[in-house]
């Protein structure tokens, strides 16, 4: 039996007020629709996007927000050139590498939380332990 069937949603930490920087950068500069979030959590600040593929990034506020330099949501888009001509013609300072195997590139939210950017689907390759 399976017990987890896939992955919902991502939430990343903000500052309290962080509402307006999070929507110009995950609304407008990724083009990432917002989501209504639902009227209990509301109250708490943040905000919600929709992904393609059906998942979501939430930006939730932290009392005591610290960036994340280490952790952070892998995302996925089709062209990387495309993704970075963007970042430069908005000048968002992005780093490029291959480390991994894949074409990706690292860049920061309004907040200084890491974000990845890798072109295409990888695949997860189930491995059977014991």
């Amino acid at each position: 039996m399976t017990l987890i069937t896939g992955l919902d949603h991502v939430q990343i930490e903000a500052p309290a007020g962080c509402e307006a920087q999070a929507r110009a950068f995950f609304g407008v500069f990724l083009g990432l629709p917002e989501l209504v979030k639902p009227e209990a959590l509301r109250r708490n600040g943040g905000v919600w996007f929709g992904l393609p593929d059906g998942r979501q990034l939430h930006v939730g506020v932290a009392p005591e927000f610290v960036p994340r330099m280490k952790g952070h949501p892998g995302l996925r888009c089709d062209d990387l050139a495309a993704f970075t001509a963007h970042c430069d013609r908005h000048g968002m300072p992005y780093r490029a590498d291959q480390e991994a195997g894949v074409a990706r590139v690292f860049l920061q939210d309004p907040f200084g939380n890491r974000l990845e950017v890798v072109q295409g689907a990888r695949p997860a390759r189930m491995v059977k332990v014991g």
